[in-house]
């Protein structure tokens, strides 16, 4: 399906972020997957493996983002380059909640700090 109504997306949500997906296989997409990510006001996220490269967009807020050793604190309208194999972590430390675009390639995978893999539903 090459157009996906606000009102088709699929919802989920997972150590207290949200992920609103409209693109994946699930709705027509053979090669790349995208989501909204909605952050809470004084969230820490859970640092992560990457399997894939992500690119994210922030749209509202404000996030601090580490990448391996790197932390940037990004702004709308800035972007972030997540390698494959890198080391993410998003924190929403401020007091209002921030939004970002995500986009990556089908199959991601996480890999948390205690080696488990998640395969996120809104990335296949």
């Amino acid at each position: 399906m090459p157009f996906v109504p606000a009102d088709a997306a699929t919802v989920h949500e997972i150590h207290g972020a949200r992920f609103t997906s409209y693109a994946s296989t699930a709705s027509g997409s053979t090669e790349l997957c995208a989501w909204r990510l909605d952050v809470p006001a004084g969230s820490a996220g859970v640092p992560h493996t990457v399997g894939r490269e992500e690119i994210l967009l922030l749209l509202g807020g404000s996030l601090l983002i580490t990448l391996d050793e790197e932390e940037r604190t990004v702004l709308p309208g800035d972007i972030a380059i997540v390698p494959a194999g890198t080391v993410l972590r998003v924190d929403n430390p401020d007091d209002r909640p921030a939004q970002a675009w995500v986009t990556t390639s089908i199959g991601l995978t996480a890999t948390l700090p205690d080696g488990s893999v998640l395969t996120p539903p809104w990335a296949s």
